[in-house]
């Protein structure tokens, strides 16, 4: 008996270590979805990803990743990385980075979160999807790797307080800031300055650039002619002109001018993020598998030893 319950925990502890190395094998798995510019995202192909790294003062990134493909996919593809936890292993998100935003390190840090346990409900990444035509969020049913976003939907991905239910800790930012607006794909190779773009406005219609106001005031210049004076109106009208306060008149145009930078003002700053680079994955973040690792070997060297020692006495 003694020896059948060694081979049973050796057995065991060779379920573990094999449980364990597939975590390896799939954290480092290449990933499924092709990053695109945010041009080759479309109205109903495509889907788009976004994470919210504001509570580390960064802003929203948006990204495109083809379709078919799954949420984690999404997150490990274009310079996009993320890191399990040791007790759940990769398919719970505990850190997101992306290397074009601090040289790809993942968010929450190693000294914030060692990513061993399952991060409590007041501090983790929760996961909302939108789909398309839609513009409210809907908190995800299903994990990273088992969700499966639609063509022409938005993954969002953000940090904090969320109860299970979805019902509070709720995005800042709406579908319709991210969504990719174009019906056919757009543009070439995103530029290189994509990552620094200004934030996108809440609205769509944002009304008349400042620089350009109404051609209303020119013609007003021309009045002061010989013919004006012909009639009293046409004298007041003149008058009018020509007087100082004619100079300040262009100033109905300055209530567009005053309000244009208040309509970005609110809302989250969203930053285009173009496909890049894997960086090198955060050394850190290994430790808690590998650790968990070495947990798993030295408890089943015991319950060998310890069946083996029982073994002589009998």
């Amino acid at each position: 008996m003694s020896r059948n319950r060694a081979l049973r925990a050796l057995s065991r502890t060779a379920a573990a270590l094999g449980l364990t190395v597939a975590a390896f094998a799939a954290t480092a798995a290449p990933a499924g979805a092709a990053p695109q510019p945010m041009g080759q995202c479309t109205t109903s192909s495509g889907v788009v990803l976004a994470v919210d790294f504001s509570r580390w003062g960064g802003p929203v990134y948006r990204s495109c990743g083809t379709t078919p493909t799954t949420g984690y996919e999404l997150l490990n593809q274009g310079g996009w990385a993320t890191t399990g936890t040791g007790h759940d292993g990769p398919a719970f998100i505990c850190r997101i980075g992306y290397s074009g935003h601090q040289g790809g390190k993942q968010f929450p840090t190693p000294q914030q979160d060692d990513c061993v346990l399952t991060p409590p409900a007041s501090a983790y990444w929760s996961y909302w999807h939108a789909n398309p035509g839609q513009n409210t969020w809907e908190y995800s049913q299903l994990g990273a790797m088992l969700y499966k976003p639609k063509p022409g939907s938005v993954d969002l991905w953000i940090f904090g307080g969320t109860n299970i239910e979805g019902t509070e800790g709720k995005p800042t930012v709406t579908p319709d800031q991210l969504r990719a607006k174009n019906t056919k794909p757009t543009g070439g190779p995103a530029p290189k300055d994509t990552r620094t773009a200004a934030p996108l406005p809440p609205n769509v219609k944002t009304g008349p650039k400042p620089e350009n106001p109404p051609p209303a005031a020119p013609p007003t210049t021309t009045a002061p002619s010989p013919t004006a004076s012909a009639s009293p109106s046409a004298s007041a009208s003149s008058s009018a002109s020509a007087s100082p306060s004619e100079s300040v008149s262009p100033t109905p145009s300055a209530p567009p001018s005053s309000s244009a930078p208040a309509v970005a003002a609110p809302g989250p700053q969203v930053v285009e993020a173009a496909p890049a680079a894997d960086a090198k994955h955060d050394v850190g973040s290994y430790l808690p598998a590998v650790a968990t690792g070495a947990l798993v070997l030295l408890i089943g060297a015991a319950a060998v030893f310890a069946a083996k020692r029982r073994r002589r006495t009998e």
